[in-house]
């Protein structure tokens, strides 16, 4: 590997790690306006796409002890109780069936005749088709595993 290379490997690592910070500490924020503070981050458990999405594992000392997948990235930060999905790979098929629900709950109550909603209902849809492709992906959990 030439010197270049090894500076352009170095550069890519940075700017991952830079993301994993900076969507770690979104997830946190999120959390924080849903009133749930949290403890510490099960890594293990946690997967990250830069820059596309970040699912983290994350347990909560307030309102109660409860454990979370919070994800974050190029999508509506969202949270499920850790019960609903035994894996990172589990949750983001909860996830996309969870929003392809919500859109279409959205659609039926008539919501989206206004604008912001509708848009907000389109970018669900594609969100949760991009996380069931995701999901659905052998090779990429080959990586992030």
């Amino acid at each position: 590997m030439t010197e270049q290379a090894v500076e352009q490997a170095q550069e890519v690592e940075q700017k991952r790690q830079a993301w994993v910070r900076e969507h770690f500490q979104k997830a946190n924020r999120f959390l924080a306006e849903k009133g749930v503070i949290p403890e510490k981050v099960i890594m293990e458990e946690s997967r990250f796409l830069a820059p596309f999405v970040a699912i983290w594992k994350l347990e909560s000392k307030q309102p109660k002890k409860q454990t979370y997948w919070v994800m974050s990235g190029d999508l509506p930060s969202d949270f499920v109780e850790a019960s609903v999905a035994p894996n990172a790979r589990e949750a983001l098929r909860h996830f996309s069936m969870m929003w392809q629900m919500k859109a279409e709950n959205l659609k039926q109550s008539g919501v989206t005749s206004d604008p912001t909603q509708a848009q907000f209902a389109a970018l669900l849809i594609s969100r949760a088709e991009s996380l069931y492709k995701l999901y659905n992906d052998e090779k990429m959990w080959g990586r992030l595993s």
